[in-house]
């Protein structure tokens, strides 16, 4: 049996011959058409969450692939946590700039308090076990060069999670709690 909108309407025009405008209210065509309607909104609310919920692991990753240099074809392991640190401290001169804008004994703005709520659950993160590719394999930098900034894309390479002291433990993709 259809589930999406689209294809329910088009089995009801099919079955009638008319167009749609014409069904009574209450029919078990309406009801159906009401049906996929709210499935289709339902889908594309999920949807919408998910891939917001997602979106703060591609501009990680987004960063990360930028800032490769040129020609290396892996990183050593000392180069991890300075690569993170810097990804976690990038909105630090923004932050500094909202700071001296404000005037005294004023609240700190929505964007300042959302740029250090963000910047303090990187640190904290970090402190666990900050989820990103395993940049000292080259075959996974190659790969990274290659991404087109889908979340779907990243599934073929390899996950690592790097806490502060520069320790790697394995993980997944997609990421879930510490794997």
């Amino acid at each position: 049996m259809p589930k999406s909108l689209a294809k329910v309407q088009k089995h009801i025009t099919k079955k009638r011959g008319a167009a749609i405008e014409a069904i009574h209210e209450n029919s078990r065509d309406a009801k159906l058409l009401r049906r996929a309607g709210t499935r289709d909104d339902r889908v594309a609310r999920i949807s919408a969450t998910m891939a917001r919920g997602r979106q703060s692991y591609v501009d990680r990753i987004t960063y990360l692939q930028e800032s490769i240099p040129e020609g290396a074809a892996s990183l050593s392991d000392s180069d991890l946590p300075d690569l993170v640190a810097r990804y976690i401290n990038r909105s630090v001169p923004e932050i500094e700039q909202l700071q001296s804008e404000r005037r005294k004994g004023r609240p700190p703005s929505k964007k300042e308090e959302a740029l250090l709520q963000r910047t303090e659950a990187e640190n904290k993160e970090f402190k666990t076990g900050f989820w990103m590719p395993d940049l000292t394999e080259e075959d996974v930098v190659s790969a990274l060069r290659r991404w087109n900034g889908n979340w779907s894309g990243l599934s073929p390479l390899k996950f690592i999670r790097l806490t502060k002291d520069g320790a790697k433990q394995a993980s997944t993709f997609p990421p879930k709690g510490l794997s």
